[in-house]
C-alpha cells in the first residue's frame, strides 16, 4: 500500500492514522473501517441478498394459496394442471426449513401409473420409485441445488416417500406435502390426514378431474367437500385463470 493511498484512506476516515507508530517498521492493517460488505448502507441495504428466487404469486388464486399456507396447518389445493400447486407447496416447505420453522420436509406421492404399465423396474426400492417421485425432485432442484438436496436427504431433513409408506407414522415439526392426491382413495387420504403431528403443516395438492384411478375411486373431491366446513382448514380451489404454463394449456383444458 503506497503512502498516497494511506493518506487518502486517512482523509476519507477509513481508519485512524494514530494506529500507526512513527518508528515502527511493521505497520498494522486498519481494523475500524467505515464500510463493511456485511453491513450494507444506503439504497443497497434493502436489496435482497438471498440466492433463492423470491416467491411471487402470478394470480389471485396463487396469492390465496400462499396466504392459506402461512395461516393454516392444513391446506388443500385443488385445481387444473399448471396452476403451480406443487411448486408453491414445495417452495413454502423449503422456505420454512431454511427459516428454521420446521425440522424436516416430508414429500409423498402415490405410486400410480398414468395409464400405461412400465413393468418391473431394476434396482433397489429407491430406483423403482424414482420415476413416480421425479416431479418432486424437479421442484426441489428448482429451489435448491441438487447437491444441497442430496445433502439434506442424506441428513434426513428431506424425505421423499410413496403414500404406502406413510401408514403408522406421526409427523411432528415437519412440513408435509402430499402431491397428486387425486390418485388417492378416500381411505388413503384419511390415513394421510391423521399423520399430522405437533408444529407441522400439511399441504395436499391435486386435480379431481385428472385422476388415474377408476371412476368413483378417488377420494379427493369428497374429502375436500367435507373439510371445507371446518374453520381451521383452508380449501383453495384454483381455476383455469390461475394457469401459469403456456397459454395453450388453459385453452386446451377449456375444451377437453
Amino acid at each position: 500500500m503506497t503512502k498516497r493511498a494511506l493518506k487518502r484512506m486517512a482523509r476519507e476516515g477509513e481508519f485512524n492514522s494514530s494506529q500507526f507508530e512513527e518508528e515502527s517498521k511493521v505497520r498494522r492493517l486498519p481494523v475500524d473501517r467505515s464500510w463493511s460488505p456485511l453491513r450494507a448502507q444506503g439504497p443497497e441495504a434493502e436489496r435482497e441478498q438471498g440466492y433463492m428466487k423470491t416467491i411471487k404469486a402470478k394470480s389471485d388464486g396463487q396469492m390465496e394459496l400462499i396466504q392459506a399456507i402461512d395461516a393454516r396447518n392444513l391446506v388443500l389445493a385443488l385445481g387444473p394442471a399448471g396452476t403451480g400447486k406443487t411448486y408453491l407447496a414445495i417452495a413454502k416447505a423449503v422456505e420454512a426449513l431454511e427459516a428454521g420453522r420446521v425440522g424436516r420436509i416430508v414429500l409423498s406421492r402415490p405410486a400410480v401409473e398414468a395409464g400405461e404399465s412400465i413393468g418391473f423396474l431394476p434396482g433397489e426400492m429407491e430406483d423403482k420409485l424414482a420415476p413416480y417421485l421425479r416431479p418432486l425432485y424437479d421442484a426441489l432442484s428448482d429451489r435448491l441445488s441438487m447437491k444441497r438436496v442430496r445433502a439434506l436427504m442424506a441428513e434426513g431433513l428431506i424425505e421423499i416417500a410413496p403414500v404406502g409408506f406413510m401408514r403408522g407414522r406421526t409427523l411432528n415439526n415437519a412440513f408435509v406435502v402430499i402431491d397428486e392426491a387425486q390418485n388417492c382413495t378416500y381411505v388413503q387420504l384419511k390415513m394421510l390426514l391423521t399423520r399430522l403431528g405437533w408444529h407441522s403443516t400439511m399441504v395436499i395438492t391435486g386435480d379431481p378431474n385428472q385422476s388415474d384411478l377408476l371412476p368413483g375411486v378417488s377420494g379427493l373431491g369428497d374429502v375436500a367437500n367435507r373439510l371445507e366446513t371446518l374453520s381451521d382448514v383452508s380449501v383453495v380451489r384454483l381455476r383455469d385463470a390461475d394457469i401459469v404454463r403456456h397459454p395453450l394449456v388453459a385453452s386446451m383444458l377449456g375444451v377437453l
